[in-house]
Formats: C-alpha cells, sequence, structure tokens
C-alpha cells in the first residue's frame, strides 16, 4: 500500500498547468503605464471565468527581515497604487510598521497569466479606512469586529462566542467604526506582466520607476 507521500507525489506529477489555448500578447502594444494594462488583464480574466481574480498574495517581512506571505483581496487598483485593507493590529499591519515595503502576486491560470507589483506602502486617512469597511458587507463588519487578528485562538467555541456578539452589532449599528481598521496602498515602483507560452516562450514585461517615468523591459523567462 502506497504511503502518503508516494501519494501525493503520485498526484502532484499528474498535475498539467494551463491546459488551454493561451492568448497572445505582443508587449509592443503595451501602454506606456502599467496601470491600464493591469485593468484590461483583470477585465480578461473576469471574462474567462477566473475565480476569485480580485484575490492577490500580499508579501512582507517582519521585524526580523523574515518573508511572510498570505492571500487576501484587492480593494482598488488607480493612480496612487494597489489597495487592500486590513487591521492595523494584525500581523500585516504591524509589519507594514515596521518596514512599510511590500510585493503582491496575482495568478489567473485561465489566462496563464501573473501580475507583480512592489513597491512602498502608505497608509490611507482614517476617513477613506473608514468608508472602505462600511462599503463592505455586514459579515465583513462582523469580521473587522471580532478583531484580534493573527493572535492565539483559546478555543472554537471562544470565536463562536465572540462572531456571534459581532455579527449582532453589525446588524443593530452598520455605522460602527473600528478604529484598527486600516486601508493601505502599494505605491508600486515595478510591475511585471507575466504572459504564460505553451513552448515556454513566456513573456515577462517589466515595468519600473525611474525619475517619476516609467520604463518598460522584456526578461528572460
Amino acid at each position: 500500500m502506497p504511503d502518503s507521500h508516494s501519494t501525493f507525489l503520485g498526484l502532484l506529477h499528474t498535475q498539467r498547468v494551463w491546459d488551454i489555448d493561451l492568448p497572445a500578447f505582443d508587449p509592443a502594444t503595451a501602454p506606456g503605464d502599467p496601470l491600464p494594462l493591469f485593468h484590461t488583464w483583470f477585465a480578461e480574466a473576469v471574462a474567462a471565468g477566473q475565480p476569485e481574480p480580485h484575490t492577490m498574495s500580499l508579501a512582507t517581512v517582519d521585524e526580523e527581515g523574515r518573508p511572510d506571505v498570505r492571500t487576501l483581496m484587492l480593494h482598488d487598483a488607480d493612480r496612487r497604487g494597489w489597495h487592500f485593507a486590513s487591521h492595523a493590529t494584525s500581523a500585516k499591519g504591524r509589519q507594514l510598521a515596521a518596514r512599510p515595503y511590500a510585493a503582491l502576486g496575482f495568478y489567473w491560470p485561465a489566462r496563464g497569466r501573473q501580475v507583480r507589483v512592489r513597491g512602498p506602502v502608505r497608509e490611507a486617512d482614517r476617513a477613506e479606512s473608514l468608508a472602505d469597511l462600511h462599503a463592505r458587507s455586514t459579515g465583513a463588519l462582523a469580521s473587522a469586529l471580532v478583531g484580534r487578528q493573527s493572535e492565539v485562538l483559546a478555543s472554537r467555541d471562544e470565536l463562536v462566542r465572540a462572531s456571534e456578539a459581532a455579527w449582532e452589532r453589525a446588524g443593530a449599528a452598520p455605522a460602527t467604526e473600528v478604529r484598527s481598521w486600516t486601508r493601505y496602498v502599494v505605491e508600486p515602483r515595478e510591475v511585471e506582466f507575466f504572459q504564460g507560452d505553451a513552448r515556454r516562450q513566456h513573456v515577462r514585461l517589466r515595468y519600473h520607476l525611474d525619475a517619476g517615468s516609467w520604463v518598460r523591459e522584456l526578461l528572460w523567462p
């Protein structure tokens, strides 16, 4: 009888990547600014049926320089940068307070595409953070009201009690403020667009900011 590791390897080695017709991407047609291209690729991922295209990986480093990563939702992408939100008291919030620089990663296998964003992170003002919280669902407000993100949990029952109380409060007072809730903006210094190719002749187009202007360059895959 195969052990669990053999079973895992068997599954791992039989997985296929991009078992679809991949779109062409001519970097010569890319705009001079990465934001319009990101908007276009996002819309095409949605049209292709990509599940949860608004989710992304956020990489930070802690006070000792050790990397950390998690998946969360994109809240906006505009001329200021790529937006997300969390508690300032969470692990990511504390890490960003100590080292305000981050990297984002989007993966849209329905198109064989990735987008990577790197840059300094700033906090939005309180009004924008509050508006961000109240633009979301009752469940999102309830989750924010529970708070204590990344703290050690004594038991599942403790979470259930706190969550039920938060849901009740969120329903009764939807304008409740959560002081720790913070909207963050990653101000891009580098943005890379990766288009997969069936013959492994992948296209990597990187934008990097130089003296206030975007410079485009191709990278070897």
